[in-house]
Order: C-alpha cells, then structure tokens, then sequence
C-alpha cells in the first residue's frame, strides 16, 4: 500500500512539474538604460538589419549561431554592449550590467559559457549518479521511485539551466528559473516520504499535494501577477530552509543508527553554505566567470556524496523492510 500510494504521488508531482508557463521579460539594467548603448542599438539596426545587409548576416552567420536563435538584433545589442563597456572603462566607472546580467564574452553560440559548461556537468554528474543508483539499488527498495523522479526533475533542471545560459530568451529563462523551483519543492517532498511517508502515507501524500498547489500558485503568480525576481528568490530560499532544517533533524535523530547520516547532513550544509556564492555578485572575470558560474561549478562534486547517501539508505530500508522491524 505504501508503495503505491508514494509511486501515484510521485508521478502526480513529477507531471505538475512538467507543467511550465510563460512570464513577462526582464525589467531594465543601468548599461542598456544608457542613450550611448540606445543609440548605437539604433543606428546599428537601421545599417545591419534591413534589406541587402540582413540578407547578407543571415547568408554569412554561422549555423550554430542560427539554430540557437541569434538574430540580427542580438548580434547589435551585443555590439553595442560592449562598445557601452569600453567607454565605462575608459572613464574609470565601474562595469554596468545589461539587461539584467553582467557583459559576457559569448563563445561560439554560449552566452554564458561558464554556467552553461557549470549546468552540464552538473547534468552529466546526476545522470551517472543516477544510473549508478538504479544499478546497485533493486527496485523493491520503499525509496526507488521517489528517489528515481527527483532525478529525473533533476536531470530536466539542469538541462533548462544549460539552455538557458547557452541562450538567454524569454521562453529559456522561465523554464530555467521554474524547473529549479520544481527542484526545491520535490526535495521537500523527498524528504517528507523518508522521514515520515513510509510509515505514514496519507501524510506525504497530503504533502505532496499542498506542494502541488504551492508550485502552481508560485507559477502562476510569476505568469500572470509580476514576475518579481526578489519574490522568487525568497521563495526559494524560504523552501530550501524548511528542507536544510527538516533533514539535519533527521540526521540528529538517527545518528546513533544509521552509520551514513553524515552524508545527509554534510550534503545539505554543503548545498546551502556554496549557494551564499550568489551573493558575491561581481563582474565575470575575463568576462566568462561570475559568482553564478562559481557556484555552479561548486556543487558538480556534491553529487557525488548526495547518492552515495541515497545509495546506502535505500539498501538499508530494502534490508530493514521486513515483518516486524521498524523503518527508520
């Protein structure tokens, strides 16, 4: 009963977090509010952007360049971007961000090509993770299909976060920044079936459909009230809190019985501590590597400790899970 009752819950969250809706764009930054970086956007799309000279860019761009979809339009905010850089530098000001974002050097088609390369080994890390996971944890295990669908929501994160540092659209930085709030709200739900659910049910599945609602709301309420970044911020963080708490007191509990608790408790310090990288907001150094990236780059290794724990806790219950012995 347990086990159905968590697999029906489990892919219910796993299909609301396929659900994804669109917002409005990003609000203004001081470098593009500049009439310097205005007018050459301008001048740039009245000589490069019409007639002759859009045939000739479009015949000359690199196809890469095109599949990725970098218009005409891009290629002059680019240009002027960096022709708005140079004049800061040249007065000794500091470097502006534009559009919402710090200057990046593109490379090829990546727009950020540090946390797009970040974002995917990051991916890569989960998915040889998780097919280490399936390959020692037999699928009896009470933990195997919750433990499965993160993944998977994982893996689709982290997918999103490549596409969107690859390529900076409307439709990528919603998906970017919803798939990472699906996430946070799982591993609330993940934590909920370990510590409470397969002894009690109806308790994560009353869980997982408040955070069912609360994903919706949180959505919807970026698509169609304001898409206010602070708000999603502080969600987030809000949500990760409860997660970070809920899992150290775990961890406290069964220190004394379970000899892998470290793991848990070590991953979510970890987790929470590197993501403070995010408040060193500076200009990329050599234009490619930012505190975003930094951060990203920091957590590739966590993967690693985070199913090992899963790993030696799923085989745990597979070996406690049996008529009269008490699940942990």
């Amino acid at each position: 009963m347990t086990g159905r009752t968590n697999s029906s819950m489990t892919r219910l969250m796993f299909l609301a977090a396929a659900v994804f809706l669109l917002s409005a764009p990003a609000s203004a930054s001081q470098g593009d509010k500049e009439p310097v970086y205005r007018d050459c956007v301008k001048q740039c799309l009245r000589t490069n952007c019409t007639g002759a000279r859009l045939r000739g860019f479009q015949s000359s761009q690199p196809p890469y360049m095109a599949l990725t979809g970098w218009t005409c339009r891009d290629d002059c905010r680019y240009q002027c971007m960096w022709t708005t850089v140079g004049l800061y530098q040249a007065e000794g000001y500091s470097i502006p961000q534009f559009h919402g974002k710090w200057p990046f050097a593109r490379f090829l088609c990546f727009e950020e090509p540090a946390s797009a390369l970040a974002s995917l080994l990051n991916g890569l890390a989960c998915l040889l993770m998780l097919l280490r996971y399936r390959s020692a944890v037999p699928r009896q295990s009470p933990m195997y299909h919750t433990i499965t669908a993160f993944s998977l929501i994982s893996l689709n994160a982290w997918f999103w976060s490549t596409v969107f540092h690859t390529r900076d659209t409307y439709l990528t930085e919603k998906m970017d920044y919803f798939c990472a709030s699906a996430v946070i709200l799982y591993s609330i739900y993940l934590c909920c079936v370990r510590t409470l659910g397969l002894r009690r049910p109806a308790i994560s599945s009353m869980v997982g459909a408040l955070l069912i609602l609360a994903f919706t709301s949180h959505v919807s309420y970026l698509t169609f009230v304001s898409f206010d970044y602070g708000y999603n911020m502080a969600a987030n963080a809000t949500i990760g809190m409860i997660n970070l708490l809920w899992w150290l007191c775990w961890c406290w509990l069964n220190r004394r019985i379970l000899p892998y608790w470290w793991k848990c408790g070590m991953v979510v310090l970890l987790l929470h501590g590197l993501a403070l990288l995010e408040l060193l907001d500076f200009p990329p150094l050599f234009w490619v590597l930012d505190a975003h990236a930094v951060w990203h780059l920091s957590t590739v290794p966590v993967h690693f400790l985070f199913y090992s724990f899963l790993i030696d806790d799923s085989l745990h219950l597979l070996n406690t899970e049996k008529p009269g012995v008490k699940l942990d």
